[in-house]
């Protein structure tokens, strides 16, 4: 098995694909800035990768065949935007370009489904229902606008090295804990979110259990010496975090999705996966449905 070097690796994804790629086989050093890299890693490593130094020391040191990045400000408005952009943008760019500087064969940088441009104050209306990969992109903010920038840069790095690269989009992502209860990084608990649609309907009630998400970074980052470099995939669950149908909700908390929301029935969510399930064989796994203690009372 390889070496992978995991950026944000003590964030709520970062974990559990420190975990994954670990009970795979492979030797994963995780980078952070805080404490919380998974046990499983064997190396726990800070830096700080705004700086374009400790981004290509700690490339070099470690000499990862493959590099996940993760790391980032995760949460929109949860620092000044100029914070966010720099921060954010900075940190793709380092981790590219020393990526190619440094031989590093596979980089899969983490994006969001936010960068389509949902939530605007203005409206939003999607082109089309479900999304997928082809959507436009209507970054509003300074985080989607960052994603949308750090997207680009790996592909300008795919184009302009060796190393073959591609992004992942994931839903609104949920580690195991925050189904037992703990709050999810919006502030609310899953339970709260499926009680109240108008705090899941802004982002179209998209989700992903962590480790799903998890899973497909590391089929993605196996895969890449077959892929076409600088492909983009969602990451998501197979259904909504809704309760009732999208056809019915979406409507309701997102005006102007009338004319697309009809062929959301039953579970449908309102994100496509049928890229990764075509090109990488990957499907998700587990639902809310399975995952959230008591959820019988909800199906």
């Amino acid at each position: 098995m390889s070496r992978v070097l995991v950026t944000g690796s003590a964030g709520r994804l970062g974990r559990s694909v420190v975990t994954t790629l670990a009970a795979a086989g492979h030797e994963v050093i995780g980078v952070d800035r805080v404490p919380g890299t998974p046990g499983e890693a064997a190396v726990a490593q800070p830096a700080d990768l705004t700086d374009t130094g400790e981004a290509f020391e700690v490339i070099a040191r470690f000499r990862p065949e493959s590099v996940i990045h993760l790391a980032a400000i995760a949460t929109p408005f949860s620092f000044p935007e100029s914070v966010i952009y720099k921060v954010n943008t900075q940190m793709a760019f380092n981790i590219c370009e020393a990526s190619v500087a440094l031989d590093v064969r596979g980089v899969v940088v983490a994006s969001s489904p936010t960068v389509i441009g949902y939530g605007a104050p203005g409206g939003w209306a999607p082109a089309y229902l479900p999304i997928d990969e082809d959507h436009p992109v209507r970054p509003w903010n300074a985080y989607n606008l960052s994603k949308v920038a750090a997207e680009q840069t790996m592909k300008a790095f795919a184009l302009a090295g060796k190393a073959r690269m591609a992004a992942v989009r994931p839903c609104f992502v949920i580690p195991p804990e925050e189904w037992a209860g703990a709050p999810t990084q919006s502030g609310h608990t899953v339970r709260e979110r499926l009680d109240r649609p108008e705090l899941g309907g802004v982002s179209l009630f998209n989700y992903i259990d962590s480790r799903d998400a998890a899973e497909l970074i590391a089929v993605l980052a196996e895969a890449l010496p077959e892929l076409p470099s600088g492909e983009v995939f969602f990451a998501g669950a197979a259904d909504a975090l809704a309760r009732k149908p999208l056809a019915d909700l979406l409507p309701q908390a997102v005006p102007g999705t009338e004319p697309f929301a009809a062929g959301l029935t039953g579970t449908t969510p309102a994100f496509s996966t049928a890229k990764a399930e075509r090109l990488l064989g990957w499907r998700p796994k587990r639902s809310w449905r399975t995952e959230l203690k008591e959820s019988k009372e909800f199906a």
